[in-house]
C-alpha cells in the first residue's frame, strides 16, 4: 500500500480515537512520517506506535502527538517552543499549523539530522537550538522571550521553572510528568493568579535529561 494511503488510514484511526481538530488532522495527513524514521522501520511508518530513531530515542506515537497538539488549541498566529526535536516529525506537524516553531534538542546528532530533513522538506518557519531543554529558548535569533504554547516531548520530574517563565500569560504548556515507564500528561495554563495545572491522562515518554548542572 502506498504511504499516502497509509497516511489516510492513520488519520481515520486518529478520528476514531477522538482527535477532532481539523488543523491537527490535516497536518498529520500531509507530513510524510516515513521521512523521519530509520530506513529499516519505514514499512511501519503509519502504525500508531512509537518507533526507534538514533541515539536510543523514539519518534512518538502519532496519537499521543495529536492529543498534545489538540489540547494546546494551536492557532495560526502562535509562536511555539518545542522541547525535544527528536526526529523532527512533530516539528513539521507544528510548522504546518503555527506561525513559528523554536525547537530545542540536547543531542547534536538528532538535531542536525532533523535540521537536514526539515530544510530539505522546505520548512522555513522552524528554528533550532542544540542544548538543554530545561533552559528553554536561549538564542539571539529569533529573539523570542515568551511563547504562546510550549510542548515538551520528554518526561520531566516537575515543570521546569524556566519554561514557565517563557510561557506567555494565558499560554499553555503540554508536559509529561513522572518517572521512567509511565507518566501523566499535564496541561499547564499561565494565568494572572498563577498556574492552572490539569491532568490529561497517562502517557509514556523517554526521560527529560538535564545536562546543565545549574538547573538540577
Amino acid at each position: 500500500m502506498r504511504f499516502e494511503d497509509q497516511r489516510l488510514l492513520l488519520v481515520n484511526e486518529l478520528k476514531r480515537e477522538g482527535i477532532v481538530s481539523p488543523a491537527v488532522l490535516d497536518a498529520i495527513g500531509k507530513v510524510p512520517r516515513e521521512n523521519f524514521i530509520l530506513p529499516e522501520y519505514r514499512d511501519y511508518a503509519y502504525q500508531n506506535r512509537p518507533l526507534p530513531i538514533k541515539e536510543g530515542q523514539t519518534i512518538s506515537q502519532p496519537l499521543m502527538i495529536a492529543i498534545m497538539m489538540q489540547l494546546l488549541d494551536l492557532q495560526s498566529t502562535d509562536i511555539v517552543l518545542e522541547i525535544g526535536t527528536g526526529s523532527g516529525y512533530q516539528s513539521a506537524l507544528l510548522a504546518e499549523i503555527v506561525q513559528e516553531v523554536c525547537t530545542v534538542e540536547l543531542l547534536e546528532t538528532l538535531s542536525l539530522n532533523a535540521q537536514k530533513v526539515l530544510r530539505n522538506a522546505g520548512y522555513r518557519n522552524i528554528h533550532f537550538r542544540i542544548g538543554d531543554g530545561h533552559s528553554g529558548w536561549q538564542k539571539a535569533y529569533p529573539p523570542h522571550k515568551e511563547f504562546d504554547k510550549i510542548i515538551v516531548s520528554a518526561a520531566a520530574r516537575e515543570v521546569p521553572k524556566r519554561l514557565v517563565e517563557q510561557l506567555k500569560l494565558n499560554g499553555k504548556m503540554a508536559i509529561p510528568i513522572g518517572g521512567s515507564g509511565f507518566q501523566v500528561l499535564y496541561i499547564v495554563t499561565k494565568t494572572e493568579e498563577g498556574l492552572d495545572i490539569a491532568e490529561a491522562g497517562g502517557c509514556s515518554f523517554v526521560p527529560f535529561v538535564c545536562d546543565d548542572k545549574s538547573l538540577r
